[in-house]
């Protein structure tokens, strides 16, 4: 497809402007979460719960919603499906009045993000050839997480500046989502070819041994990757000493827009650095860093060291969310894409409801330090296990 912006086509423009869109609505509630759940008296626990259970329904659905993608002409009816659903029941979230109603409204919004990723995914790398796939998938990101930053200023705005309750901010931000839907009525698939496939099982069985191995490796990734909510949990106690719940709130605000800023910022050249260098290589950083912030995070004592742990935070993800997708569709046949890609999404979020709901126990029953010690540690198993990949040859292979 001719490319337009960038170096890249209109259809990951097209996505990035969803995108935007979607994360404005969505960031605009995502630091208020953890705190509407535990004002709704919800414990570590729940937060842990709440995090982890509808990223692993929506994982559970992307490796079905992928394979199917593979299986028929079109994977924009997905696309479509998965952003309206999750606008829906943002609404339903925002009205909630007990944290029982923020689970149920949380896991079947994160039922559309479900049905869109992994096809969405394998639509920017259709639309990408391999020499240019970090770049799109970066700049994806990039423009996925200005709208973040966006959310996140929006928000605060709303909370600080305006004096509005919790809610109410929660409410603006479910209108908003539903404009994300307008301009997907311009998205325009290439062209590709579609090989019979009896089962997912069988799909699965014929991924080569690098994908398998990389999947092991983000799966423990996954399970050191719990929600962001006990990052923001973590911040507001720490800014709350000396101040007032509103002052610290919006603090912990404030620092999840930098978090946000560093992610958007640094987003597409981690892309196209990954481009350049090789994406395994880049990703045993970002896994590294990782390990590193949540230790950081565990001892840390003063506001200085917060602001610059969530600088660090940003840079982590803008190292790993966009090259992991990369790496993946670079790991996995064409005509299956779709469906490795949702399997990894599949492995990756189970595990991470299962570390989200490890760390709430931890932070519940041992205090909030433990929860970042035991993100640490996984975190540096994690990277283990990617360092043995990036040694890995499989036949000519694929360097890293």
């Amino acid at each position: 497809m001719r490319s337009t912006f960038l170096g890249v086509s209109t259809n990951i423009l097209v996505l990035g402007i969803v995108s935007f869109i979607t994360d404005l609505s969505s960031e605009m509630m995502m630091p208020l979460l953890p705190l509407f759940i535990t004002a709704l008296g919800g414990g570590g626990l729940v937060v842990g719960l709440v995090g982890g259970v509808g990223d692993g329904l929506s994982s559970l659905l992307q490796v079905l919603s992928g394979h199917w993608s593979d299986r028929v002409p079109r994977r924009k009816p997905f696309v479509f499906a998965g952003y309206a659903v999750s606008s829906v029941f943002k609404l339903f979230l925002a009205l909630a009045s007990a944290w029982p109603h923020v689970l149920a409204a949380r896991v079947l919004e994160r039922v559309g993000k479900g049905l869109r990723t992994a096809p969405r995914d394998a639509i920017i790398a259709d639309s990408s050839g391999q020499a240019s796939r970090g770049k799109a998938f970066g700049l994806h990101r990039a423009l996925d997480t200005s709208g973040a930053v966006a959310g996140s200023l929006v928000a605060l705005l709303l909370f600080w500046a305006l004096d509005l309750e919790i809610r109410s901010v929660l409410l603006v931000a479910a209108v908003v989502a539903f404009a994300a839907l307008i301009p997907l009525y311009r998205l325009r698939e290439p062209p590709r070819e579609r090989r019979p496939q009896s089962a997912l099982a069988i799909t699965l069985r014929g991924l080569p041994g690098r994908f398998r191995l990389f999947l092991a490796a983000g799966t423990a990734y996954g399970l050191a990757n719990f929600t962001y909510m006990f990052f923001i949990l973590r911040a507001r106690d720490q800014f709350i000493i000396g101040n007032g719940e509103r002052e610290a709130i919006a603090a912990a605000i404030g620092l999840y827009i930098l978090y946000n800023v560093v992610y958007s910022v640094l987003a597409l050249p981690m892309g196209s650095l990954s481009d350049r260098f090789g994406r395994g290589r880049l990703l045993l950083l970002g896994y590294l860093l990782f390990a590193l912030t949540c230790l950081g995070f565990a001892s840390a004592d003063s506001r200085p060291w917060f602001i610059s742990l969530f600088a660090l935070y940003g840079l982590v993800y803008a190292i790993v969310e966009g090259t992991q997708r990369a790496f993946v569709s670079d790991l996995a046949p064409a005509e299956s894409r779709g469906a490795a890609l949702g399997t990894f999404h599949t492995c990756t979020g189970l595990a991470a409801v299962f570390g989200g709901l490890i760390a709430g126990q931890l932070w519940d029953a041992v205090g909030p330090a433990a929860t970042f010690y035991y993100g640490s540690g996984v975190a540096a198993i994690a990277t283990l296990l990617l360092l043995y990949l990036t040694r890995y040859r499989e036949g000519a292979g694929m360097p890293t």
